[in-house]
């Protein structure tokens, strides 16, 4: 990982200079190479698309060997199905260099940044820079270009780089050695250099490196050394890609008059949905049933806290009645969540469900049901009345679930799914991004939706309701939230709805592979139209 390679260099990009930006710094956590590269090639491409800003990725990887546009077989000293055995993958890459070893105890940076002034030499050269000025700080002497770009602290090679660029956006980056093991090094010719010898800063100190005080020192070097400025949590900035175009013609008054006059809530008023005005001018809605008042204070929800009425016995035929009315094919029934119910109003769920039917037995029925506080019993009087879809938002991942998920349990939310998929429903569920999880975190929880039956997907930007509520961490560009899509179709999910306006209920009809009707009551269901893309510019 040793130089750099220009990728369609003559593609340019602005030459202008432009004022400082902030860095916007990414943990990754500790994830797999070919996740992490497939990553940033997003980030690559959202930086060439978007004005964003400046991006450090770092990762902690699964050992991997990489080879770079300049290695070759004879450097790699055992086979590829030797590497596997000892839990290491091998990639041909096209960043510059050679053979080298990533690994845990490993620091790897992958700055996607502009190079404004075209001059890819001086990027080497101010990346090399930001590692020695991180080595300084705990008192070793690093050395630069003994055999090439890299830097060596007593003779043994500590840090390699390796960049590529396209359009002038750089990935691929540099990799310190903390407290690696040695050992992989062996298995490789490290940079295609026989006698180079691999050191790290634990071996020349003697003594344990903590690999997240580097980081955050290598953090600081490098936006020093770049002249940006790392947010550290500072509050993002509300990027282009979000701005919704309004509908001023009040196509959506029909449909708020019918909801009126019925009695009847919906999400897209409740929770504020950024698709409101959309969705009631093409005369659709989602259904809260069960009053409008929660009982629970999650810290993400714009619906009302407090003590809620008795569930009111017509609101299922109303809904019923509103469906029939709208001529809908498929109708999204959910609520808010009743902790003061026995039941958790599972039985208005199924009654909910069994008046659509009777009243418009071709309408296809998905429900977005709460936990019912993980009660088993409680759960299958839903499960009984057989919804075409069965959605249950997980929300968040595991990490972050305490903090914006109070009261509610990850594990009960994935075992709410599994037993719905169990009982042969196509099981759905949802994740807000942007509340400060890593990438090692979202792989995890589609891992644990996925071995859960679930399979199909919403993935949607989370926009804090007022500023009482959960901090936005950051805005994801829409090319990330394509790679979460592929990621999640490539773990097994069949149907993946992945845009920064994605809501869970949002054309929920239009969902990859989700059952639908034709409307007439003799039609089973059969599968829709797989697409890819949901149409990011409609706000899917």
């Amino acid at each position: 990982m040793d130089d750099a390679t220009i990728e369609t260099a003559t593609e340019a990009g602005s030459s202008s200079a432009a004022a400082p930006l902030r860095l916007e710094v990414l943990d990754m956590g500790r994830v797999a190479y070919g996740p992490a590269l497939e990553f940033q090639k997003a980030r690559v491409e959202a930086a060439i698309r978007w004005p964003i800003d400046d991006t450090l990725l770092l990762v902690e990887h699964e050992p991997v060997v990489t080879m770079g546009r300049g290695g070759v077989a004879s450097h790699l000293h055992v086979g590829e199905a030797e590497l596997a055995r000892r839990g290491a993958e091998l990639f041909w890459v096209e960043r510059g260099g050679m053979a080298t070893f990533h690994g845990p105890g490993q620091l790897v940076a992958y700055p996607v940044t502009r190079v404004r002034d075209r001059d890819l030499h001086a990027y080497m050269d101010r990346l090399l820079a930001a590692i020695a000025d991180t080595l300084r700080a705990w008192g070793l002497e690093p050395v630069l270009g003994v055999h090439g770009p890299g830097v060596w602290v007593n003779g043994g090679k500590i840090a390699s780089v390796g960049v590529a660029v396209r359009k002038w956006t750089t990935y691929h980056g540099m990799a310190l050695n903390v407290s690696t093991d040695m050992d992989w090094f062996s298995l490789i010719t490290p940079c295609g250099n026989p006698g180079e010898r691999m050191t790290s800063m634990a071996r020349e100190l003697g003594r344990p490196v903590d690999m997240k005080d580097v980081a955050d020192r290598f953090t600081r070097s490098f936006a020093e050394t770049f002249g940006c400025v790392p947010d550290f949590g500072a509050p993002p900035r509300r990027p282009d890609w979000l701005t919704v175009t309004l509908s001023g013609g009040g196509e959506g008054a029909p449909v708020e008059d019918m909801l009126s006059d019925l009695s009847l809530h919906t999400v897209c008023q409740e929770a504020r949905c950024p698709n409101k005005g959309e969705c009631f001018a093409r005369g659709t809605a989602t259904f809260i049933i069960l009053g409008d008042v929660c009982t629970r204070g999650c810290r993400y929800c714009a619906v009302t806290k407090g003590r809620p009425l008795p569930p009111d016995p017509g609101e299922p035929e109303r809904v019923a009645e509103a469906v029939a009315r709208l001529r809908l094919r498929h109708a999204v029934i959910t609520s808010v969540t009743r902790d003061d119910l026995p039941d958790g109003g599972a039985e208005h769920f199924a009654k909910t469900i069994r008046a659509v039917r009777r009243r418009a037995p071709g309408v296809a029925v998905e429900v977005l049901v709460p936990d019912f506080s993980g009660d088993p019993a409680s759960l299958a009087v839903v499960l009984r009345a057989r919804p075409d879809v069965f959605n249950h938002n997980i929300e968040t991942v595991r990490r972050r679930f305490p903090e914006v998920r109070p009261g509610a349990d990850y594990d009960v939310s994935l075992l709410t799914l599994a037993r719905a998929a169990e009982a042969g429903l196509a099981a759905k569920s949802g994740i807000m991004l942007g509340l400060g999880e890593t990438c090692e975190d979202i792989h995890r929880t589609l891992g644990d939706l996925a071995r859960a039956g679930c399979r199909y997907l919403t993935l949607g930007q989370y926009l804090a309701p007022t500023p009482a509520h959960a901090k936005i961490a950051r805005y994801l560009p829409p090319e990330e939230f394509d790679h979460w899509r592929d990621v999640a179709l490539a773990l097994g999910f069949q149907g993946v709805a992945s845009a920064p306006l994605v809501r869970s209920s949002y054309r929920a009809e239009a969902m990859p592979g989700l059952p639908v009707r034709d409307g007439s009551p003799e039609q089973p269901l059969t599968a829709s139209p797989v697409a890819r893309d949901m149409g990011r510019a409609a706000c899917m």
